[in-house]
C-alpha cells in the first residue's frame, strides 16, 4: 500500500506567504535603489552608476568631437573633467532626454576669464537626437557631441530613472 504524502493546509499558507512577502520586497528593494555617484572614464569610453560601493550599472558612450583634455572653452569640443554634480533634467530635450552637468564650476568660469574665453556650458547626459534613436548602439562609432556623453535612448531613460538631482558626478580623464 503507498502512502499519500500531505502537507497540512497552515503549512502550505504559512510557506506562501513567506515567499510572496520575499519576492515581493526583493522587486521594491531594488526599484527604489538610485544611483548616488556617477562616474564617467572618458578613455574607456564608459559611464558608470554606483549606490555606495556597489555598481549598479555600466554604459558605453560618445562623446566630444576631441574628446583628449578637458574642456577649456566654448566651441572647443571636449567633454570636461573633474567633478560637478547632476543639477537637472530636461525632459523636452532635443536629443529625447538629457540630464545637465553643473560644468563650468568657479575654478573652470576663472580659467577662462583669465584666457580671455568663455568656459561655454550646457553639458549633458543626453540621448540620441529626436528621430535618430534607431541608430541605437551604432553611434558610438565615433565621438560626435560638442563636448556631451551620449547614450542610446533606453540608456538614457534608464539612467533618467536612476540618477536623482543633486547626484556627484566624476569625469575622469
Amino acid at each position: 500500500m503507498v502512502q499519500k504524502l500531505t502537507i497540512p493546509n497552515q503549512i502550505l499558507t504559512l510557506t506562501t506567504v513567506f515567499f510572496c512577502a520575499f519576492v515581493f520586497s526583493s522587486s521594491i528593494s531594488l526599484a527604489e535603489t538610485k544611483a548616488d555617484s556617477v562616474v564617467v572614464n572618458k578613455a574607456a569610453r564608459e559611464l558608470l552608476l554606483y549606490n555606495g560601493e556597489d555598481l549598479l550599472k555600466k554604459y558605453k558612450v560618445a562623446l566630444g568631437d576631441n574628446p583628449i583634455g578637458h574642456k577649456e572653452q566654448e566651441g572647443d569640443e571636449r567633454t570636461p573633467e573633474g567633478s560637478y554634480v547632476i543639477d537637472y533634467r530636461n525632459p523636452k530635450s532635443r536629443f529625447f532626454l538629457s540630464l545637465h552637468i553643473t560644468y563650468p564650476n568657479e575654478q573652470d568660469k576663472e580659467k577662462a576669464r583669465q584666457a580671455g574665453v568663455s568656459p561655454g556650458g550646457d553639458i549633458f547626459i543626453h540621448g540620441l537626437g529626436k528621430g535618430f534613436g534607431w541608430l541605437g548602439h551604432q553611434h558610438l562609432r565615433s565621438d560626435w557631441t560638442d563636448g556631451c556623453i551620449a547614450v542610446t535612448n533606453e540608456e538614457i531613460q534608464e539612467i533618467w530613472d536612476l540618477v536623482p538631482n543633486g547626484t556627484p558626478i566624476q569625469l575622469n580623464p
